[in-house]
């Protein structure tokens, strides 16, 4: 049983900073990418940012400068540090890990439960 629990949403004026974090547990033997995405209301989920195990990272346009993605491998714990948030940015926002549960097991997609972030004009 793989379990991915996400912390740190809340409510924030536009400006303000917010830090999300996202651990992993279970049966994992190890964990490749991991990924954050957010769903607006209506709107389908998309990817905000990720990175692999090695570090290397990519961002969605629209948060290139004001986010930024880290991991720490011995916690299977990965954050988004969110700064200079916008109205535009309220979503629930969820991690995905893509991780092995055994050896030479195929690699597979788990979801956290999301966690909600509010930003106010």
């Amino acid at each position: 049983q793989v379990q991915l629990v996400e912390s740190g949403g809340g409510l924030v004026q536009a400006g303000g900073s917010l830090r999300l974090s996202c651990a992993a547990s279970g049966s994992i033997f190890s964990i490749n990418a991991m990924g954050w995405y957010r769903q607006a209301p209506g709107k389908q989920r998309e990817l905000v940012a990720a990175i692999t195990s090695g570090g290397s990272t990519n961002y969605a346009d629209s948060v290139k400068g004001r986010f930024t993605i880290s991991r720490d491998n011995a916690k299977n714990t990965v954050y988004l540090q969110m700064n200079s948030l916008k109205p535009e940015d309220t979503a629930v926002y969820y991690c995905n890990a893509d991780l092995e549960v055994a050896p030479h097991s195929t690699p597979t997609g788990y979801w956290g439960q999301g966690t909600q972030v509010t930003v106010s004009s």
